[in-house]
């Protein structure tokens, strides 16, 4: 009997088996099958073809249906998902099927579709338009068809062109035009002739960096490029491209969040003439699927993307750019928890090509890597043209009167810059109108019965919202508790800044971006466009704004409320601060404008701040890397996290504390079992949530322990009622 083992898209971290039905041929590795599962049938990738099997073969079942001719993805990326699936410790079938497009998921052909064409007939070449006056919508048809050199157009060409439907359908009735459905072959682009415009004068650092990255096209090797805000980044990575286009090669482009992807798309599309596709959480199935093929069949010159474009194939693959590197949105929360960096460094080295991190601010990680020698280190020091770096300076605001938020230095510094005909940027992390609505008689502060945390009050429209868990409700009339109708807000959300700047400058636009602002389609894209035209001169944004925007007019950039940021409990809490502070600091004076960055603050002489401001980050990264040092924290140590949740608080509790003496034998040398705990938000969405923390010295230590932990954990009863999820190198602790 013909036995295929395949992988299948659900939790269990196991293969399953299923015989080759009669006069079937033998399904190649990677190909996909329809298989019996359940009751009813799943699609899953055939991993291998085993000589017997566990099961006895009069239980065997065979698969339903062979799905492909030919394995799906190429071996580099196979190899790049099994390994994903061992050191994350997760299902096969289910870390394959998130590197899959929807489409191909639900068992659709993995080939383009066809499209309809409307072609003349002999009859249609011969026909003389002059006889069509009576029928003159016909005539256009005819005349459109009769104008193309091959003498068809396609469907979609036909709505553009706004050619009658009605007259279509006589024409074929007629005989004048037939309809065909074609699959388009892959229209390869020119190795020979791949830009649009030339590429902009590069200073000496910019130069040293691309040539470094050229020499290693062909090749494994990592880069960590360390630039200031403005330094030219981009103008690198179009540098680098631009030669592995010129051999032939494809290029990814990895971004951190959506919002970026349109005008990085923009930029490289009006620099190259090669095809530029994008992947990301916004697309439609069938435009995820039209640029993962067009990307797997070599079409595709350049492929821009959020973290899971990581897994998208190429057929000549030449470089992998990640932009921010540093960017918390690279680590998948959930599910599947990968980090969509860690995985780039390894796909390149398996496909054998260079990946290159850039970031004005490297995450600690990539910089001890770059320090100790594993990645070639190259440093961008100064701003590209004619920019300088801005002036940065620390308002107290302690026994000042605030407006909204806003000092009167601040307020005073915006009339300066907005009189002159400049935009202000100011960063404010916390959409919603404000953050808390408590009642003025009581102090009863209305709090998500879902959640340990507070409601977040929003006035467009006016509703209550739990951002941790998404549940809404109306705003009271009236306290819960006391009964008075005093209901007051406390604290400042992006909202409120917004109605408080509107009647401070009244003559002047207010752009406010964030979740909310930008929920519908393209509604970010054209706000960006409205503040790059000048229509908006007071930008307000939250970390949507902070990231890699370009506003060449905006001098003037503050944040207001960050204190909080500088007394959190978690250890990675003073690096996203210090990253988060250099790139919204980075969006003032990017043209020849000179910039400024106000920081208000009630601790401004927290040595955080000073570091910041006296120093700036490279000074702040290296002192924090020694002293992850001398604490034996990431980098220099490796963890694993274990998250429980349930609506049941006993049964969370009694299973990570079951797991942590399960654990406490298997420690070997430097590894540690921490106890378990309480989650830094105890509930969440109506479940109770546990925590349990394993570190270790070495990195095979730390998997070894795990990997003969979770066979136990999988056999515990409780671990079928409570949910359970294994986070390796966890970057969230919440």
């Amino acid at each position: 009997m013909s036995i295929v083992r395949v992988a299948l898209a659900i939790p269990l971290r196991r293969l399953f088996d299923y015989s080759v039905p009669a006069n079937t041929p033998m399904p190649a590795i990677g190909t996909r099958v329809k298989v019996p599962f359940g009751k009813g049938e799943k699609v899953g990738l055939v991993i291998e073809h085993p000589s017997d099997s566990d099961i006895a073969e009069d239980k065997l079942k065979p698969f339903s249906e062979s799905l492909d001719q030919q394995a799906l993805l190429p071996e580099s990326l196979f190899k790049l998902l099994n390994w994903a699936s061992s050191y994350y410790h997760h299902s096969l079938g289910d870390v394959i099927s998130q590197a899959l497009p929807a489409l191909l998921r639900k068992g659709e052909p993995a080939k383009a579709k066809s499209i309809v064409v409307w072609r003349l007939s002999e009859q249609g070449k011969a026909a003389d338009l002059a006889n069509f006056t009576r029928a003159p919508k016909q005539g256009v048809v005819l005349g459109s068809l009769q104008q193309q050199e091959d003498g068809q157009l396609s469907d979609e060409q036909c709505k553009q062109q706004e050619l009658s439907r009605t007259a279509i359908k006589a024409l074929v009735d007629k005989g004048f035009i037939e309809k065909h459905e074609i699959t388009p072959a892959p229209a390869l682009w020119s190795k020979s002739d791949t830009n649009n415009q030339a590429s902009l004068k590069l200073n000496a650092e910019q130069a040293i960096a691309v040539a470094a990255v050229n020499q290693s096209i062909g090749s494994f090797q990592a880069f960590l490029i360390e630039g200031i805000t403005g330094s030219g980044k981009t103008e690198v990575y179009l540098n680098i491209i631009a030669e592995v286009l010129a051999k032939g090669k494809q290029a990814l482009v990895l971004v951190p969040e959506i919002g970026l992807t349109p005008q990085t798309l923009a930029r490289f599309a009006e620099r190259f003439k090669v095809p530029v596709y994008a992947i990301n959480s916004g697309l439609n199935d069938t435009e995820r699927f039209t640029a993962w093929l067009k990307a797997k069949q070599g079409e595709a010159g350049i492929i821009i993307g959020t973290r899971s474009a990581v897994f998208t194939p190429m057929k000549n693959p030449g470089v992998i750019i990640i932009d921010e590197e540093h960017d918390s949105s690279f680590k998948q929360q959930d599910s599947f928890r990968y980090h969509a960096r860690d995985l780039a460094i390894v796909r390149a080295r398996l496909e054998k090509m260079p990946v290159v991190l850039g970031s004005a601010t490297p995450s600690l990680e990539s910089l001890h890597n770059a320090l100790s020698g594993r990645y070639s280190h190259l440093e961008l020091k100064q701003r590209a043209g004619n920019a300088v770096l801005a002036e940065q300076q620390l308002l107290d605001i302690r026994q000042q009167p605030l407006s909204s938020g806003l000092s009167p230095a601040l307020i005073k510094a915006m009339r300066i810059e907005l009189k002159a005909g400049r935009q202000v940027m100011l960063f404010l992390n916390r959409r919603g109108y404000a953050p808390a609505l408590l009642c003025h008689e009581c102090g009863h502060v209305c709090e998500c019965e879902r959640c340990e945390a507070y409601f977040t009050y929003h006035q467009q429209p006016r509703h209550l919202a739990c951002h941790h868990c998404g549940s809404q409700k109306a705003v009271p009339h009236q306290c819960e508790k006391c009964g008075s109708t005093n209901l007051v807000t406390t604290g400042l959300g992006t909202e409120q800044l917004q109605e408080a700047l509107l009647e401070i400058f009244p003559e002047y636009k207010v752009a406010r971006i964030d979740r909310d602002s930008t929920r519908r389609k393209g509604s970010l894209e054209q706000l960006l466009d409205d503040i790059h035209n000048n229509q908006y001169q007071i930008l307000i944004g939250t970390q949507m704004l902070a990231k890699g925007h370009h506003f060449p007019n905006v001098t003037l950039v503050a944040l207001l409320d960050i204190d909080h940021a500088l007394f959190c409990s978690d250890f990675r809490a003073p690096e996203r601060l210090a990253q988060l502070y250099v790139q919204v600091a980075g969006r003032a004076g990017r043209a020849n404008l000179l910039g400024k960055v106000l920081l208000q603050s009630h601790h401004p002489e927290h040595e955080l701040l000073q570091d910041l401001i006296n120093n700036g980050y490279q000074h702040f990264a290296r002192f924090a890397l020694n002293e992850r040092k001398d604490t034996e924290l990431p980098p220099f140590s490796f963890q694993a996290l274990f998250r429980f949740e349930a609506a049941d608080g006993n049964a969370v509790n009694e299973l990570s504390q079951q797991l942590y003496q399960l654990a406490q034998p298997l420690q070997q040398g430097e590894t540690w079992v921490f106890p378990p705990c309480p989650a830094p938000q105890a509930r969440r969405a109506g479940k109770f949530r546990m925590q349990l923390l394993i570190q270790a010295e070495q990195r095979p230590q730390l998997h070894q322990l795990v990997y003969r932990l979770l066979p136990q954990l999988e056999s515990l009863k409780l671990s079928r009622k409570v949910r359970w999820s294994l986070d390796i190198d966890p970057y969230d602790m919440q």
